[in-house]
């Protein structure tokens, strides 16, 4: 029977591999999910505990957990009913179901794959090393039975016919596995220091940049909705006669800011574009204190971040920070539609303001009309009106737009200048941007959905005429305790709007939708609800015929899926 034995221990070494295979699987997901979190330990706690049972202990570890007391606390008891091997074998079975496959934790659709940085190097180190420790350790017991380093004799330890310890080899593998996601948060905090100390010096080095610079005009733009728009715009306006650095994409975070002002501004330019995001309290400031601003430019105060600011008027505390910023001479183009906006800097004679909005200020829009071609709406400043023309839809970006005049016309731009190079402005990706899929016709709306800008979004579907009138939608996310009550008002917009078809992605997050859909005598509207992003593509190929208009509102990362 020694052949039986041996097939026995080289059953042990393939289930280590097992286990190896889907720690490495496990260690990848959750320092992806770290990544797309932003390296934040709060919001991956929160993460973890919205994912508890999904992620962090599925089933399979539970039970494991629970075979190991039963072995550990009941295992002579249970050595009385089966022998030590058939033992074995049907934890060897139990292992290889519950831990042969690795599918939790893989994606064959990944938006945004995990981008090994510099930073995830550094993260790395530790988190392999605490991670290998657990299940070395008791590997090296469980095959030797012997401590590691002092070569003392395991207490308790049972070999029995096979050349290893089954509680052993199982619990070092378990709790290694247990312990991943805990792991690297204790990584994260660990590494803290040392990404404080590189941050600090990118700074120190933007800063210095700077004020090599003094003849250098730094623009910020802060708001809850349309910061990235609103840049593109002021940069595309600007460029008709000023050489203009601006950040790319949502660079709105120190290092993004950092890395453009190190990396990209030129001596040679006049003017420097930034966008200023802000999660937290004090975010701007921390902003501000890297590049400080000479026009302030703020678009709204709405319910983005809710969750994490509390409040709309701590959110407009913080986004004033930026016009708070500003010295003796210095300008804050500001929403006049906005009454928290247009509080800003009210008190402070020393700068100038400039307000605009669509209903309020010097300079002001009216008569939009949009289609599948764009947008046309008049400005007016003073005495003046010039017809704008642009390929954007949506009455917030002429909001937005009108932010661009502002501060066009603060750097002395003529109206007319102006709304010939709005006409060049092309859509900010993913932000209602037209697109065309063959026949199909595309509105990308799928970053970062707000109350205002979906209805908005909405309501633009609505006008097409040219075939079926899709959206896809997730509804809206971290909005705190109001998320439920605007997704149910969003429902209700979607109602109003007598669309052909609505796709809601995920069944939890979807039902305050649903509710609102139905309270607008709707019933016959064709609701469907998909687990993710990519079952909702695969209906939509299904069902979509030429001449169809498919609205995606808003999108939702990886980490997220309702299945």
């Amino acid at each position: 029977m020694n052949w039986y034995y041996t097939t026995l221990n080289v059953g042990a070494i393939l289930i280590s591999f097992i286990f190896l295979r889907y720690t490495i699987y496990r260690m990848r997901f959750f320092l992806h999910t770290y990544q797309q979190v932003g390296y934040k330990n709060n919001e991956f706690w929160q993460w973890m505990k919205e994912h508890w049972e999904e992620k962090v202990l599925p089933p399979s570890l539970s039970m494991s957990m629970i075979i190991l007391f039963i072995l550990v606390i009941g295992g002579n008891w249970v050595l009385e009913y089966l022998t030590y091997t058939s033992l074995t074998l049907i934890v060897f079975v139990l292992i290889l179901f519950w831990f042969g496959s690795v599918k939790n934790y893989t994606s064959e659709k990944v938006k945004k794959p995990l981008v090994f940085t510099p930073r995830v190097y550094r993260l790395s180190v530790p988190f392999v090393i605490l991670t290998s420790l657990f299940p070395l350790y008791s590997s090296y017991m469980a095959f030797t039975g012997f401590m590691p380093f002092t070569e003392e004799v395991v207490p308790a330890y049972f070999a029995g016919v096979l050349n290893f310890d089954l509680t052993i080899l199982f619990a070092g593998w378990a709790f290694g596995i247990a312990f991943i996601p805990f792991l690297i948060l204790f990584s994260g905090l660990f590494t803290r220091p040392v990404e404080t100390y590189i941050q600090n010096g990118f700074k120190k080095q933007a800063r210095k940049k700077l004020a090599s610079l003094p003849d250098l005009k730094v623009i910020a733009i802060t708001g809850s909705y349309g910061k990235t728009s609103t840049k593109f715009m002021i940069r595309d306006l600007l460029k008709e006669r000023f050489s203009v650095c601006s950040t790319p994409g949502s660079y709105n975070t120190p290092m993004g800011i950092c890395k453009v002002i190190n990396n990209d501004l030129q001596a040679s330019h006049q003017i420097l574009i930034l966008e200023m995001g802000a999660r937290y309290e004090g975010n701007i400031q921390e902003l501000c204190d890297i590049a400080k601003p000479d026009i302030s430019v703020v678009t709204n105060v709405g319910v983005a971040h809710l969750e994490t600011f509390g409040s709309q008027d701590i959110i407009a505390q913080e986004k004033g920070t930026l016009v708070d910023n500003l010295g003796s001479g210095d300008v804050a183009v500001l929403n006049a539609d906005d009454p928290r906006v247009s509080k800003m800097g009210s008190d402070r004679s020393e700068i100038k303001r400039i307000m605009v909005g669509l209903r309020n200020g010097e300079i002001r829009a009216n008569d939009i009309q949009y289609n599948t071609s764009g947008m046309t709406f008049n400005v007016t400043l003073g005495d003046e009106t010039e017809a704008f023309q642009t390929k954007l839809l949506g009455a917030h970006n002429a909001q937005n737009l009108l932010l661009a005049v502002g501060v066009g016309h603060h750097f002395g731009l003529r109206l007319k200048t102006m709304a010939i190079a709005a006409r060049k402005i092309e859509p900010v990706e993913h932000r209602l941007e037209l697109k065309q899929n063959g026949e199909l016709t595309i509105i990308d709306d799928a970053f970062n959905s707000n109350p205002v800008g979906a209805k908005n979004a909405v309501e633009i579907l609505s006008q097409f005429n040219s075939g079926k009138r899709i959206i896809v939608t997730p509804g809206m996310v971290e909005l705190g305790d109001i998320e439920e009550d605007e997704n149910f008002k969003f429902g209700q917009a979607i109602g109003q709007a007598n669309l052909d078809l609505v796709i809601l992605v995920g069944g939890q997050r979807a039902k305050p939708i649903q509710e609102g859909i139905r309270t607008e005598d709707s019933a016959s509207l064709n609701v469907r609800v998909v687990n993710s992003l990519f079952e909702a593509n695969d209906l939509i190929r299904k069902v979509a015929q030429a001449g169809d208009v498919i609205l995606y509102e808003n999108d939702l990362p990886d980490v997220y899926n309702e299945s």
